[in-house]
């Protein structure tokens, strides 16, 4: 097993299928954002921040893109990081522990998120891979 898992071409096609994997999740979430802005807006209200319309469309547009750019290999560190924090950062006002006693199920949504926040920070430090990326510039 040990082989298998040292192979090169495992290693490779590993990080393809995680940058894959990841980077839709941030798409899909993105997209399903824009189909329902005027929710996502109240909701964001709903945790005090003002300007909750334009912050609605930053997220969307913001997902989408470093999803994408992880999916493709550009700026990939760039976007798992800022991805990585962005997720720490919504976490606590949407998910955090003063609203585990009302409702259990936003324990689980925290720790989700701080799993997918683990992950990014460990794409973040070990790279993209070098299959299937786009390259800019030279």
């Amino acid at each position: 097993m040990k082989k298998i898992l040292d192979h090169q071409i495992w290693t490779t096609h590993a990080l393809l299928l995680a940058r894959i994997l990841m980077g839709a999740l941030f798409v899909i979430s993105g997209v399903q954002k824009l189909q329902g802005i005027e929710g996502l807006a109240g909701y964001i209200a709903s945790a005090g921040f003002p300007a909750s319309i334009a912050l609605a469309w930053l997220v969307a547009i913001f997902e989408i893109v470093a999803g994408a750019a992880i999916i493709v290999g550009i700026y990939f560190k760039e976007a798992t990081l800022l991805l990585a924090l962005f997720v720490l950062f919504i976490s606590f006002p949407f998910h955090g522990p003063s609203l585990w006693a009302n409702d259990p199920m936003q324990q689980a949504m925290f720790l989700k998120n701080m799993a997918i926040a683990a992950g990014l920070l460990f794409m973040a430090a070990h790279g993209s891979g070098n299959t299937w990326k786009l390259k800019l510039g030279k």
